[in-house]
């Protein structure tokens, strides 16, 4: 189980030697910038950002704006340097409390920077099969008494989340509770744009109430570097500042802005594919009726998939499971493709989608998933 320190094999040159297909899953922030997003940094227009002076960063500030009908946006590095600054912004005051899933990037993957760098405190809160939360549950862990508590201040919701799409209904009930009790909002958009192809609802209209938003260009849409932070006017002239002290105050960035814009209008029309993908593979997996592995079709809707293992650790989880799809041992057809992935747990496993993905991938990759599915699970060993 590795994620961000990856293993030594070099899997190009294992896959040449095994005369086998490779087919990467392991996440959609591994895809490259299409030639279009290429050519467009080689001519994008620059000018020095921290003067407010690269007009393609403008452009895209821009357009990220009117897309989500906010009145400003900014360029960060990253969804965690975005995520982070609204965080700062939102909870001004020191001692302050926020309020997330259990299972957000905030909580799992930002190093607690929240408290390392903030000084706020992150109340996490059990997450639903549906990637929501309970609101009674957020109500008895608001704090009350200013003199010994934290300050109650922000709530956090990532959409998708874990490849799930919040319900539309939930986030309006989160905003009427929100305001009810004058907690600021801001949504973990990194993957925004897969929930709102999913859903069919103008990602403008998911995000329309809350205070602020990120997304990501370089996860599902393809994009080498960075994310875009929108909200207010004043709000986005504060994140500038705070951006400053981060470390995110870059110069000639337009050289990447140019390839988010790119990526804006490439590839989100394309999106629908990598979710058509990834059901093909949750339905071959869902189809083997294994005891060992399992998917769940109703939260499976964009580009990820989640395969559940219900093995001992001790012999067959998720581990065992990623690092067989990953191994060519028999001269068969369908063990003749590494699959990568990423075990999240010993009993999660998971695989994403992005546009770089073909068909004839897709069916290399269910070809190899069922084979070693059937390898795997004595129950299936007479199919």
């Amino acid at each position: 189980m590795s994620y961000g320190n990856e293993a030594s094999i070099d899997f190009s040159n294992y896959a040449k030697e095994k005369n086998a297909r490779l087919v990467d899953l392991r996440s959609d922030t591994i895809s490259k910038p299409s030639k279009a997003m290429k050519m467009a940094m080689i001519n994008a227009e620059l000018g020095d950002d921290v003067y407010g002076e690269d007009p393609t960063v403008k452009a895209l500030e821009e357009k990220a704006a009117k897309l989500l009908g906010k009145e400003a946006a900014i360029f960060v590095t990253s969804g965690t340097m975005g995520n982070l600054i609204a965080i700062m912004i939102h909870c001004d005051v020191r001692g302050s409390e926020a309020y997330c899933s259990e299972e957000s990037h905030p909580v799992l993957h930002e190093q607690g920077g929240a408290a390392q760098l903030a000084g706020v405190t992150l109340c996490s809160l059990r997450s639903n099969p549906d990637g929501t939360f309970c609101l009674k549950k957020l109500k008895s862990n608001l704090r009350s008494d200013r003199l010994h508590e934290p300050i109650s201040k922000l709530v956090m919701v990532e959409n998708t989340i874990n490849g799930k799409v919040l319900p539309q209904s939930w986030i309006d009930e989160l905003i009427i509770f929100a305001k009810k009790h004058s907690l600021k909002t801001h949504m973990d958009g990194a993957r925004l744009w897969n929930a709102s192809v999913a859903s069919g609802i103008p990602a403008r209209e998911i995000v329309a109430n809350f205070d602020s938003v990120t997304f990501c260009l370089s996860k599902g849409l393809g994009a080498p570097v960075g994310s875009l932070l929108c909200g207010s006017k004043s709000f986005v002239q504060q994140a500038r500042r705070v951006r400053k002290v981060l470390g995110g105050g870059m110069r000639q960035v337009g050289v990447l802005a140019a390839a988010g814009l790119v990526a804006i209008e490439e590839i989100i029309p394309l999106l629908k594919e990598d979710h058509r993908r990834a059901r093909l593979i949750a339905e071959a997996v869902h189809g083997l009726g294994s005891k060992l592995f399992s998917v769940d079709l109703d939260t499976t809707k964009t580009n990820m998939v989640m395969i559940k293992v219900n093995g001992d650790e001790n012999s067959v989880n998720a581990i065992t499971f990623i690092d067989r799809l990953e191994r060519v041992e028999e001269d068969c057809f369908d063990d003749k493709v590494i699959v990568r992935g990423l075990a999240l747990t010993q009993e999660l496993a998971r695989l994403v989608f992005y546009y770089e993905i073909t068909d004839e991938d897709t069916e290399a990759a269910i070809r190899k998933i069922k084979y070693v599915i059937k390898k795997l699970d004595p129950s299936l060993s007479n199919l």
